[in-house]
């Protein structure tokens, strides 16, 4: 790319992304570990702006999670069209990273503190033998399910809690009072989807609310189990940490 022209306006620029996380560890850039997605799209963002360019995420997602809409937003002073940009991230991210749209916003915009709810997505294929062709992108269960238990159970956790039970807790002293506002189950043809929307997760916090519900369909918790468990606020009282790979970031709400 020959434009390399720069202006002195600072400009906000908001990215949407998509990616499959299989190969990654997550999201957020780690130190001596180019392998997340945000380290992956910084240096190809840096060598285009000829500036050092530092992206900020809607949020973290665990190693091995995917996104259909992931969103992020940098500052720069370059001065390419946003059309361009998008051709050049193209060309020079690896095939499982697309940027989808690039926008010019306002200043104030920011990823993650304007961030008014999120939506999560998993995905369970409870059909008797694996489908060679998403086997990455769902778990696999070869059993059949109580779906109406566990949407009875879902119906407990919807509402603002206090979501200790469901977190694989790092020493912190945040809050782990939650708002969930709506959670889904979708069954088709054995494909199952656990859909998510809340204010805000924690660490692993989605992952373990399905391997709850995934044991309310098994028969080994009941609907009613799930209040105890919230009561508790012990971890070992909710179900297995699910698997990442049939976890992704559907969309993000501002």
């Amino acid at each position: 790319m020959n434009q390399k022209a720069e202006q002195n306006i600072m400009r906000n620029f908001k990215m949407t992304i998509s990616y499959d996380g299989s190969k990654y560890k997550g999201w957020q850039k780690q130190k001596e570990n180019d392998l997340t997605i945000q380290g992956k799209i910084e240096v190809v963002l840096s060598k285009m702006a000829g500036e050092e360019i530092q992206l900020v995420g809607c949020g973290r997602t665990d190693a091995g999670v995917h996104a259909e809409n992931y969103i992020a937003n940098f500052h720069t002073k370059a001065s390419f069209s946003t059309d361009a940009m998008l051709e050049y991230l193209y060309e020079y991210l690896p095939e499982d990273i697309g940027v989808k749209a690039i926008e010019n916003v306002a200043d104030r915009f920011h990823a993650r503190y304007n961030v008014k709810s999120k939506t999560y997505v998993y995905k369970i294929n409870t059909n008797k033998f694996r489908n060679v062709f998403n086997r990455k992108y769902c778990y696999h269960l070869s059993e059949k399910l109580n779906i109406a238990e566990m949407r009875k159970a879902s119906e407990v956790l919807v509402g603002s809690h206090d979501f200790q039970s469901f977190v694989n807790s790092r020493n912190s002293d945040k809050s782990t009072v939650r708002t969930i506002n709506y959670l889904n189950i979708l069954e088709k043809d054995g494909q199952l989807e656990i859909e998510v929307n809340g204010s805000g997760f924690l660490w692993n916090m989605v992952r373990v609310i399905v391997g709850t519900l995934i044991e309310v369909g098994k028969g080994k918790l009941k609907p009613m189990d799930i209040e105890k468990i919230l009561n508790e606020k012990k971890r070992w009282e909710a179900g297995p940490l699910a698997q990442a790979k049939g976890l992704f970031l559907r969309d993000v709400q501002y």
